[in-house]
């Protein structure tokens, strides 16, 4: 009898052992919607080995690992030699090699190539948030370094390669490289033309020296960085390499790591410039119009990083609340439970049906599709990031107190789940940015009214809240007071029409419902009754 109160019964297996890719039925129909016919069996292949490792026992243990063993600066050795180092637990660089390895950065060399990395990326940051930053930095750094062609042609394959090579030495005798990126300045923040790091010209044409400080830099293990400086022109971008070409450390003087709410497995440092060699990339003043598809690629990424962290919260909700019994039955059985599980549900599906449309449009490359992106990437940005706490959170809450202990893993997708909306530009960044194009690109709205125009007609609900955006967009004085409202509406109403012409009818009848027709609460849980829920929070389980 001693022992008895020791038999475990009513709590859910481990989410492990299964196909984190294959399991997700919203992301695998969005991938055979916008793929070539021709290029599905290898991505399949590709993408089903991904959810294979990123579901199973090991990397579980290995995200653990480099989360409760965060990285530390080195800044000296022992004989007192400036090393400006940051050392990670072996388990990082298990992850981040994995990344690599999977093609997370090579988008830009192979067909469809943004769709499958962005499938991938939704995956893997499901796994663990915090590689993503290197492997994001580095897939982004491509479309800035093509401003100059020297440049791309020598860097590019390094980027775009499937080793890890994690030591610091010359990017000449390297496979495979990583980048990072510092434009912030403690004086400017998000006003990046505040910037008061200086380039100093030196003899060779195109090379200059950096004296400066950025209040963040991302990613500063990477073999370059691609960083704003006011040169005698105006505010230029520039690649300072870590490791010079005669093997000597590029002065790149590291003075903290931030201690971050989450991210924890992450570093992100203050560094200084100080005599620092750099390559000029792109003209001098257009330093902003130079990095901009960085910038651009990343914010895409913060959507496919919050649409991963919402699938992983979600799926570990209807996990537990399948095999977990309370008051007489299955938590997943109970009415009220599967309404929050159904609208947790919902609010995934729409993020990763919108940022696989936003890749496709990458792949497709056309104008149209580009005047899209100029609107349609900021607002995605704005929203979905937006979206993903209340999200983890609500999924967290599903688990009871269990969702609150750390063991469960909830507690680090919650912590992980505002960043996005604050890096690369927070919310209200990402506002105005949208009221600029609206105001400086008419072919962008055209682009995008075109695009939400092929649902019209199919869903009554959609049909007025088009309209509704169309009065708004009348009148754009006093604007800037009501961006965030446009990002929003911007936002809410492509996904309504994506997933009206391609989601199940029960998905895009619940999100019309509740998004755009005014028939839902502000919490989650509050979907009309009359709604599928069964065949929601069905679609949304991982079935291992």
């Amino acid at each position: 009898m001693a022992g008895s109160t020791h038999t475990v019964t009513n709590q859910p297996p481990p989410l492990l052992g299964y196909d984190v890719y294959g399991a997700d039925r919203a992301l695998v129909d969005a991938v055979e919607r916008h793929l070539d016919p021709e290029l599905l069996d290898e991505a399949r292949g590709d993408l089903s080995a991904l959810g294979r490792a990123a579901g199973s026992a090991q990397l579980h243990e290995w995200a653990i690992q480099a989360n409760e063993n965060p990285p530390t600066l080195r800044t000296h050795d022992r004989h007192g030699h400036r090393i400006d180092e940051v050392e990670f637990h072996p388990a990082w660089h298990r992850l981040l090699g994995k990344g690599v390895s999977a093609g997370l950065t090579s988008a830009w060399a192979r067909p469809g190539g943004h769709v499958r990395r962005a499938a991938g990326f939704l995956v893997w940051t499901q796994v663990e948030a915090g590689n993503g930053c290197p492997l994001s930095m580095t897939h982004a750094a491509v479309p800035a370094l093509r401003t100059d062609p020297e440049l791309a042609a020598e860097w590019e394959p390094r980027l775009t390669s499937t080793l890890y090579e994690r030591e610091l030495r010359p990017a000449r005798l390297k496979a495979g490289a990583l980048f990072g990126m510092g434009m912030t300045e403690k004086q400017g923040g998000s006003d990046v033309r505040a910037n008061t790091t200086s380039a100093r010209p030196l003899a060779e044409d195109g090379t200059y020296e950096l004296t400066g400080h950025k209040w963040f830099c991302s990613a500063p293990m990477s073999d370059g960085f691609l960083v704003l400086a006011r040169a005698p022109e105006g505010l230029t971008c520039f690649l300072v390499p870590r490791v010079l070409e005669d093997g000597t450390r590029n002065p790149f003087l590291l003075q903290r790591l931030k201690d971050k709410l989450g991210n924890r497995s992450n570093a992100s440092a203050e560094v200084e410039f100080d005599g620092t060699w750099a390559r000029r990339v792109g003209e001098e003043g257009h330093g902003v119009r130079t990095i901009i598809g960085m910038v651009a690629a990343t914010r895409l990424d913060c959507v496919l990083g919050s649409a991963g962290l919402m699938r992983a919260a979600v799926a570990q909700a209807v996990h537990h609340c399948a095999y977990r019994e309370a008051f007489g039955g299955k938590l997943l059985d109970k009415p009220l439970m599967r309404n929050v599980l159904a609208d947790l549900a919902v609010e995934s599906e729409a993020a990763t049906t919108l940022g696989l449309r936003l890749a496709a449009a990458y792949d497709d490359g056309g104008e149209q599709e580009r005047a899209l992106l100029r609107i349609a990437v900021p607002a995605a940005k704005y929203w979905v990031t937006k979206r993903c706490t209340p999200v983890t959170v609500e999924a967290a809450e599903c688990l009871g107190g269990n969702g609150y202990v750390e063991e469960s893993g909830m507690p680090r997708l919650v912590r992980e789940s505002p960043l996005n909306s604050v890096w690369e530009g927070a919310g209200n960044v990402q506002a105005l940015d949208l009221l600029r194009a609206l105001r400086r690109e008419p072919q962008a709205l055209d682009a995008y009214l075109r695009e939400v125009g092929r649902a019209r007609g199919a869903d009554h609900r959609l049909d007025a809240a088009i309209k509704d955006l169309l009065t708004e967009l009348a009148d754009l004085e006093g604007a800037e007071a009501r961006a965030r409202r446009l990002a929003e509406r911007f936002a809410r109403v492509l996904q309504g029409a994506l997933l009206v012409r391609f989601a199940p009818p029960e998905v895009a009848d619940a999100f019309c419902a509740s998004r755009l027709g005014g028939d839902g609460g502000s919490a989650f849980g509050t979907l009309p009754h009359s709604l599928d829920l069964a065949a929601l929070v069905e679609r949304a389980r991982p079935l291992v």
